[in-house]
């Protein structure tokens, strides 16, 4: 389980071995970092942050190249990282859906194991969805909007970003533990999500705190809760789900690097110490915060797999608890 703990603390860099002469070949052409989302949103505008000040730190004239390969909820991205050389030369960016909301939803579908088919090399951080109403709607707390849930004739209709991504699981885990019943609009990205709150043409929107910021600010949104289990300081007066009524209630989105299964540990250890230099310097740390991730704490291999099974586990059990039966559409 990723919390608060996790995010926003200065790192102390990690002592880690230098890597041996049997590897100072690597690289010896551009490394590839696959991101399964459209440019321009926070997974892609993270990436190629680390992809900026990670490259001097792996070779002189190493060159870290963004590649978006969208679709799935950046399960199609995982799918074709998974099936590369383990030579360190394809990375990816993975998600919270493709990495543990995906492969809980849809066990059938997904043709990876988010665990065992990668390679771990740290995790950059993350941050908390936003439940949020239209600017123009009457309920301005989450016991205002349950309680009209409850006494409408017809179900509230309410959105996120694709079916069974990290929006989709958090909002109906959050209709589930407050007892009433919504009907759930699948959009294509946030934008069209937004957009439909705008025109207040769905109740409310569970959407990452990047997307849903600009329209906190201007007023065609409001926001009701987080989903983490603390506050966070780019909406301080916002409450928690947890403050608002909702017991235990803790999801949050985050990015990890990973790269295909099998990566020699030399190489891994490489990739695992440049990221947590670049992440140590203060303007990428700025940069992250300003594209909607907190960054993480210093991880390891071993505990960014660790991290991984965690939240892959957490998943898992919102769907059983839930009941949840989830399709691609």
């Amino acid at each position: 389980m990723i919390a608060r703990r996790l995010l926003l603390t200065a790192p102390a860099l990690l002592a880690l071995p230098r890597a041996g002469a049997a590897q100072a070949a690597w690289p010896d052409r551009p490394v590839a970092l696959v991101v399964g989302f459209l440019p321009g949103g926070s997974v892609d505008i993270g990436s190629r942050i680390m992809a900026d000040r990670m490259a001097p730190r792996i070779g002189p004239q190493a060159r870290i190249i963004v590649e978006n390969r969208p679709g799935a909820g950046g399960s199609l991205a995982a799918e074709h990282v998974a099936r590369q050389p383990a030579d360190g030369h394809v990375i990816t960016m993975s998600s919270a859906s493709s990495h543990a909301t995906n492969p809980a939803a849809f066990p059938d579908t997904i043709r990876y194991n988010p665990v065992e088919d990668f390679s771990h090399i740290a995790i950059l951080g993350g941050g908390p969805m936003v439940l949020a109403v239209p600017g123009t709607s009457p309920h301005r707390t989450v016991a205002e909007l349950v309680t009209a849930a409850k006494a409408a004739r017809a179900p509230l209709l309410w959105g996120t970003s694709g079916s069974g991504g990290i929006g989709h699981m958090t909002g109906e885990l959050f209709a589930h533990r407050t007892g009433f019943r919504g009907e759930f609009v699948p959009y294509r990205g946030g934008s069209a999500v937004l957009e439909a709150m705008r025109k207040a043409e769905i109740d409310f929107s569970v959407e990452v705190l990047a997307s849903a910021l600009p329209h906190l600010r201007d007023g065609s949104s409001r926001a009701l809760a987080v989903s983490s289990p603390t506050r966070h300081p780019t909406l301080p007066e916002v409450p928690t789900l947890q403050e608002s009524g909702v017991a235990g209630f803790d999801i949050v989105t985050w990015n990890v690097l990973q790269g295909p299964r099998g990566i020699p540990e030399p190489v891994l250890a490489r990739l695992n110490r440049a990221a947590l230099e670049a992440m140590a310097e203060p303007d990428t740390r700025r940069r992250l915060t300003a594209a909607g991730i907190d960054p993480a704490e210093p991880s390891t291999p071993e505990t960014t797999r660790a991290f991984i099974a965690g939240e892959v586990a957490k998943f898992q059990g919102i769907v059983r608890e839930t009941g949840l039966r989830f399709t691609r559409g």
